[in-house]
């Protein structure tokens, strides 16, 4: 919840799941991606993957098949009083272990050009940028997004071999 401080717990003891009901996960979704639509469009063909801890709710994310031997993680979230604690870094290992065992051989992840906190975290796991649509979030978002004193305007893609 919004105004909770944050706690530490270990993470030696997450549950990942395959979600059917994503509506508890929702929340969370809505944290990296601020469209309700576009969210639920995505989760109607995406394999989604919940982690709890303690049957509490920490993360969740969505993963995507666009063709042979290519995925996209589309979607990643963790509980803001988890944030900070490598619960992010864990749920992106068990995507791409994911993706792995799926036979993908590239998993690519697109964030906006003011995310440069998630730029940080995907380039720190071993992505590199590929490509840039430029005008995404103009395109796409009816309202439009700032983080860090920045509008979010160009989706950048970033690609990883697995």
């Amino acid at each position: 919840m919004i105004g909770e401080p944050k706690r530490t717990v270990s993470i030696d003891q997450l549950l990942f799941e395959i979600l059917d009901d994503h509506e508890p996960y929702l929340p969370l979704l809505l944290l990296a991606d601020p469209s309700e639509k576009l969210v639920r469009d995505y989760l109607e063909t995406g394999v989604s993957v919940g982690a709890s801890l303690n049957e509490e709710i920490v993360g969740v994310y969505v993963l995507l098949l666009h063709g042979e031997g290519l995925m996209e993680l589309k979607n990643i979230a963790v509980a803001e009083t988890m944030q900070g604690q490598g619960f992010g870094r864990r749920l992106l290992e068990h995507a791409i272990a994911t993706a792995r065992q799926t036979g993908a051989r590239t998993l690519e992840v697109g964030t906006g050009n003011s995310s440069l906190a998630q730029l940080r975290f995907y380039e720190k796991a071993g992505f590199r940028r590929h490509r840039v649509d430029s005008g995404f979030f103009l395109r796409h978002y009816e309202q439009p997004i700032f983080e860090d004193g920045i509008q979010c305007t160009d989706m950048i893609f970033l690609m990883r071999d697995l």
